[in-house]
């Protein structure tokens, strides 16, 4: 008996290891990394660009950039701050500002729970928005859809906050594919926003490998065509 009981102490500990290795594994790999890309940009072919996406870590917040630049002719910004809460992104400050040869435009976005308010500004006009549970960004719906695809798959839609309105988005998971970018081909999978507009379209190619960062995005908005393709990658 003895004997017996000895082994089952041992395969009650191998069994206790296996289980806490898994569970450290499996929340590891639902871990949000820091991380900085970089993209080459493209605009009908006739003007090109670079754009850098950056995600970093402040305490409790995170704080996501996107900076696009075409030399001489744009510069466009958004960042957002927020914070994540059993794998859900909890919006708490966005900003976006586009500066196309003479002209500017800025607008930012303050998501107050106590409040149950969203604050808009829009260069000097200032609005409210009524509050949504669960309501994101344009820039922070991309760490959304990562986490959701990490657990198994998309939300039906995404309520989407801007400068107008509250709006549900469509993200459709339209399959696996492989992509080739300056950075190195990659296994990803497709997601178009179903737009309201006929003539709007987005893609993004989001890769696994990569915690399902987008290695490639195209936007067409009434025959206007942007592309970024990864050039380069380093988690921070």
């Amino acid at each position: 008996m003895t004997g017996f009981k000895q082994m089952l102490t041992k395969i009650s500990c191998k069994t206790i290891l296996a289980t806490a290795l898994a569970s450290i594994t499996l929340s590891s790999a639902y871990a949000v990394v820091p991380f900085t890309a970089t993209y080459s940009f493209n605009l009908d072919n006739k003007a090109s660009g670079t754009a850098v996406r950056k995600l970093s870590r402040q305490g409790n917040q995170w704080v996501y950039n996107f900076d696009a630049r075409v030399p001489v002719i744009a510069t466009a910004s958004e960042k957002s701050v927020f914070s994540l809460s059993n794998h859900q992104v909890v919006s708490q400050h966005y900003q976006r500002q586009y500066k196309i040869l003479v002209h500017n435009q800025q607008t930012s976005l303050d998501f107050n729970n106590a409040s149950k308010s969203i604050q808009v500004k829009r260069d000097q006009k200032s609005s409210q928005l009524p509050w949504q549970a669960g309501v994101l960004d344009d820039l922070n719906v991309e760490i959304q859809l990562r986490e959701d695809l990490k657990k198994g798959g998309l939300k039906s839609t995404y309520l989407i906050a801007d400068q107008k309105d509250i709006t549900p988005r469509q993200f459709v998971n339209e399959g696996s594919v492989k992509v080739n970018t300056p950075n190195g081909s990659y296994d990803a999978v497709k997601v178009r926003i179903n737009h309201q507009k006929k003539d709007k379209s987005t893609v993004f190619w989001l890769a696994p490998s990569l915690d399902y960062l987008p290695v490639k995005v195209t936007h067409n908005d009434d025959g206007s065509v942007y592309t970024l393709n990864l050039t380069n990658y380093k988690p921070s």
